[in-house]
């Protein structure tokens, strides 16, 4: 689906790779309703769409709120007068810890945002997407959805739904004028351990900062991410460590596992 004049709504907008896609959507000619928990956050995104921001509108909104998202399809129409596309992008990690070590708290945090989250934007906005010429749902999975990182192991369970879901929706839909796709972003430099409450810690830092995980830039991440679901892809990998990862689990699973194991230990204490 090309975003030139349509309506576009993006979870997560107020930082990270959901406000890069905000305002790369804009420029690509769309109208975006950006929505975050955070009020603060997404005036900064309004701040930096500049002369754009005349196509833009906020909703604070909490998607784990399954009645205050089934109110907002009718609040984007009435500001947009339509709405034809939905980026679930809003997401959380969990505490660098064994799922032994999880509240249950902590677990329902993650699933509830992660996937609740999605699954009630998405049931939300489906109907209206099913009365418009052409449509576009695309959920933002993660290499953590189909790999498993240990100390992230309801974080990746979460993602893993998603995947699942949206494989789901892009099967029932396929005769329909919906488009659906999946996302799998590897390492992004964004702010998600702060925004998700997590001190990943000193160690994590320092293996940050010498090198030992590379990160994507989320302006770049963005990109990737418009650009396949202009063209309507299947799934869309985001990242060199995500391409890789997902030729290496597919080809042996249980080695990269193992891999991912040995890159991530030192979060765990080890």
């Amino acid at each position: 689906m090309k975003f030139l004049n349509k309506v576009v709504v993006v979870t997560g907008g107020g930082n990270g790779m959901g406000r890069e896609m905000v305002l790369q959507l804009l420029s690509r000619g769309a109208k975006v309703a950006a929505v975050d928990i955070n009020a603060a956050a997404l005036q900064e995104t309004v701040s930096l769409a500049g002369e754009m921001k005349d196509k833009l509108s906020t909703h604070v909104v909490n998607i784990t709120d399954r009645e205050a998202v089934a109110a907002l399809p009718e609040q984007v129409i009435a500001v947009h007068g339509t709405v034809d596309g939905l980026i679930n992008n809003a997401g959380i990690i969990q505490p660098f810890v064994r799922v032994n070590e999880l509240t249950y708290a902590q677990i329902e945090r993650v699933m509830d945002i992660n996937f609740y989250g999605t699954l009630y934007m998405t049931k939300a906005f489906l109907p209206y997407f099913l009365k418009r010429p052409e449509a576009h749902i695309a959920n933002v999975s993660s290499m953590g959805g189909f790999l498993p990182v240990p100390g992230q192991s309801i974080y990746g369970a979460s993602k893993a739904a998603v995947k699942l879901l949206t494989e789901g929706l892009h099967s029932e839909l396929a005769n329909s004028n919906v488009h659906v796709t999946v996302i799998f972003p590897g390492a992004i430099g964004t702010n998600i351990a702060a925004n998700s409450g997590v001190d990943v810690g000193a160690q994590a830092e320092a293996d940050s900062g010498s090198g030992s995980i590379k990160t994507l830039e989320p302006g770049k991440a963005a990109a990737i991410m418009l650009n396949g679901i202009e063209k309507n892809s299947y799934r869309v990998l985001v990242g060199s460590d995500s391409k890789l990862m997902d030729f290496l689990y597919r080809f042996n699973p249980r080695g990269a596992a193992n891999f991912i194991y040995k890159q991530m230990r030192s979060l765990l204490g080890e």
